[in-house]
Protein backbone atom coordinates (compact mmCIF):
# COMPACT_ATOMS: atom_id res chain seq x y z
CA UNK A 1 0.00 0.00 0.00
CA UNK A 2 1.49 3.39 -0.89
CA UNK A 3 1.68 6.22 1.91
CA UNK A 4 -1.48 8.23 0.77
CA UNK A 5 -3.65 5.48 0.70
CA UNK A 6 -2.64 5.20 4.05
CA UNK A 7 -2.82 8.35 5.51
CA UNK A 8 -6.70 8.40 3.13
CA UNK A 9 -7.72 5.52 5.61
CA UNK A 10 -7.46 7.64 8.82
CA UNK A 11 -8.50 10.40 7.68
CA UNK A 12 -11.31 9.20 5.46
CA UNK A 13 -12.97 6.84 8.56
CA UNK A 14 -12.61 10.11 10.85
CA UNK A 15 -14.36 12.38 9.24
CA UNK A 16 -16.93 10.27 8.16
CA UNK A 17 -17.39 9.43 12.35
CA UNK A 18 -17.50 13.06 12.81
CA UNK A 19 -19.79 13.86 10.12
CA UNK A 20 -22.56 11.35 11.09
CA UNK A 21 -21.85 12.13 14.20
CA UNK A 22 -22.72 16.20 13.83
CA UNK A 23 -25.19 15.38 12.07
CA UNK A 24 -27.02 13.09 14.65
CA UNK A 25 -26.20 15.46 17.58
CA UNK A 26 -27.26 19.07 15.54
CA UNK A 27 -30.15 17.04 13.42
CA UNK A 28 -31.72 16.23 16.91
CA UNK A 29 -30.94 19.01 18.90
CA UNK A 30 -32.79 21.69 15.62
CA UNK A 31 -35.31 19.17 14.68
CA UNK A 32 -35.97 17.51 18.01
CA UNK A 33 -36.89 14.10 16.08
CA UNK A 34 -35.86 11.21 17.96
CA UNK A 35 -34.54 9.13 14.67
CA UNK A 36 -31.25 11.02 15.61
CA UNK A 37 -30.88 10.05 18.49
CA UNK A 38 -31.27 6.73 17.46
CA UNK A 39 -28.80 7.34 14.72
CA UNK A 40 -26.50 8.91 17.18
CA UNK A 41 -26.80 5.75 19.65
CA UNK A 42 -25.97 3.53 16.53
CA UNK A 43 -23.32 5.64 15.30
CA UNK A 44 -21.46 5.54 18.40
CA UNK A 45 -21.86 1.78 18.84
CA UNK A 46 -20.63 0.81 15.13
CA UNK A 47 -18.58 3.75 14.60
CA UNK A 48 -16.83 2.55 17.85
CA UNK A 49 -16.22 -1.08 16.61
CA UNK A 50 -15.06 0.25 13.08
CA UNK A 51 -12.56 2.58 14.24
CA UNK A 52 -11.03 0.20 16.63
CA UNK A 53 -11.07 -2.57 13.88
CA UNK A 54 -9.29 -0.12 11.57
CA UNK A 55 -7.00 1.13 14.20
CA UNK A 56 -5.95 -2.24 15.14
CA UNK A 57 -5.53 -3.23 11.41
CA UNK A 58 -3.00 0.27 11.10
CA UNK A 59 -1.15 -0.74 13.73
CA UNK A 60 -0.76 -4.59 12.62
CA UNK A 61 0.25 -3.20 9.50
CA UNK A 62 2.71 -0.85 10.66
CA UNK A 63 4.14 -3.62 12.52
CA UNK A 64 4.16 -5.73 9.65
CA UNK A 65 5.35 -3.66 6.75
CA UNK A 66 8.37 -1.59 8.58
CA UNK A 67 8.57 0.64 5.44
CA UNK A 68 5.14 2.55 5.77
CA UNK A 69 5.14 2.32 10.06
CA UNK A 70 5.30 6.17 10.43
CA UNK A 71 2.51 6.12 8.05
CA UNK A 72 0.54 3.56 9.75
CA UNK A 73 0.85 5.01 13.42
CA UNK A 74 -0.09 8.74 11.80
CA UNK A 75 -3.20 7.31 10.16
CA UNK A 76 -4.13 5.20 13.82
CA UNK A 77 -3.34 8.11 15.31
CA UNK A 78 -5.91 10.41 13.01
CA UNK A 79 -8.73 7.30 14.32
CA UNK A 80 -8.06 8.60 17.91
CA UNK A 81 -8.89 12.20 18.20
CA UNK A 82 -12.39 10.54 17.53
CA UNK A 83 -12.31 9.50 21.29
CA UNK A 84 -12.67 13.17 23.04
CA UNK A 85 -15.57 14.06 20.68
CA UNK A 86 -17.35 11.10 20.97
CA UNK A 87 -17.27 11.31 24.60
CA UNK A 88 -18.27 14.98 24.51
CA UNK A 89 -21.13 14.35 22.02
CA UNK A 90 -22.10 10.81 24.41
CA UNK A 91 -22.35 13.96 27.55
CA UNK A 92 -24.27 16.15 25.28
CA UNK A 93 -26.66 13.62 24.03
CA UNK A 94 -27.66 11.99 27.35
CA UNK A 95 -27.50 15.58 29.13
CA UNK A 96 -30.68 16.45 26.25
CA UNK A 97 -32.52 13.53 26.53
CA UNK A 98 -33.00 13.68 30.19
Amino acid sequence: MENFKILNIGKSLFWLSFILGNICLFGYIFSGNQGFAIGGYFVLIFGTIINLLVFIGLMVYGLVNQKYRSESIRSAMILLINIPVAILYFYIGTSILK
